[in-house]
């Protein structure tokens, strides 16, 4: 059988297409889809309607954590160290209670109702991190919720 040379090419374009096609990791993505997983110590609430952790594949999203004291449902005592340390915890025994670790733990992102607060954050953030630290990022906002001073959210990796 013979081809015209432009033929030949267009054959080879759409050779190379097709190829392309099968290796493309959007269809690939679509045929390893997992489901997304809402994952929650308890059932979800209608007055906080978040949940604590979304995992989609390889990746858990957690809500932002605040230093509330489970125990007393109000913000830790000892100024800004004690609400920090309360809301790095509190991100931990979430991280454990759907069995994960800090370690998992790849961009955390930090907002402070006083930007002079930094180092002190730093302070506490180095009792529950170790190098290589997580990404990280910071800033100022205006106000959190229940005038919290510091709000924590962040982004984990899990390998199966």
């Amino acid at each position: 059988m013979m081809f015209k040379k432009n033929n030949l090419k267009n054959l080879s374009l759409l050779a190379t297409a097709i190829a392309g096609l099968q290796l493309s990791p959007a269809i690939a993505a679509k045929e390893s889809d997992k489901a997304v997983e809402f994952l929650n110590t308890k059932a979800p609430s209608t007055r906080l309607p978040f949940s604590e952790i979304v995992r989609v594949e390889n990746t858990l999203y957690l809500s932002g954590q605040i230093g509330l004291d489970p125990a007393t449902k109000k913000l830790a005592s000892g100024g800004f160290k004690g609400e920090a340390d309360q809301t790095l915890k509190n991100i931990k025994q979430t991280m454990q209670a759907h069995g994960y670790n800090m370690d998992q733990v790849v961009k955390c992102t930090v907002m402070l109702t006083d930007i002079a607060d930094f180092k002190a954050f730093n302070q506490v953030y180095t009792q529950y991190f170790s190098p290589p630290y997580p990404a990280r990022s910071a800033f100022a906002v205006n106000k959190l919720a229940l005038n919290a001073s510091v709000e924590v959210e962040c982004i984990a990796a899990v390998f199966d």
